[in-house]
């Protein structure tokens, strides 16, 4: 696999063919994204602004489906996602963590303890 480090596009990579997600190696305001891994590179379209290090959905995801990644379920999907769209707290949770649904948005920190 071979990635452009200075073409301008942005880009994303799949870890595994099994990946419904991959991850943002840059930030996307929207548009078009490559995806890079195991296959061939794929283009798609963001849907959204991402920021780096997110997950772009790579299917198009019903309510309460798995969110794959590394090629093993990271959680599952608490409302419909579109291809392309930005995947995170705010339409997935973990099947780990129960609190997943209580972490701030922006910063994943837990709303529900008390800082100093």
């Amino acid at each position: 696999m071979t990635v452009e480090l200075n073409s301008g596009t942005k880009r994303a990579i799949r870890v595994n063919a099994a990946d419904n997600v991959a991850t943002l190696l840059d930030e996307v305001a929207g548009g078009s994204v490559t995806i890079y891994g195991p296959e061939e590179p794929l283009e798609i379209q963001a849907l959204e602004p991402i920021a780096h290090g997110h997950k772009i959905a790579l299917d198009a995801l019903p309510a309460s489906a798995p969110i794959v990644k590394f090629g093993v379920p990271i959680g599952v999907s608490t409302a419909p996602i579109l291809r392309g769209q930005w995947v995170h707290l705010h339409n997935c949770r973990s099947q780990v963590d129960e609190r997943s649904s209580h972490f701030d948005l922006k910063t994943g920190a837990a709303k529900d303890t008390p800082y100093a």
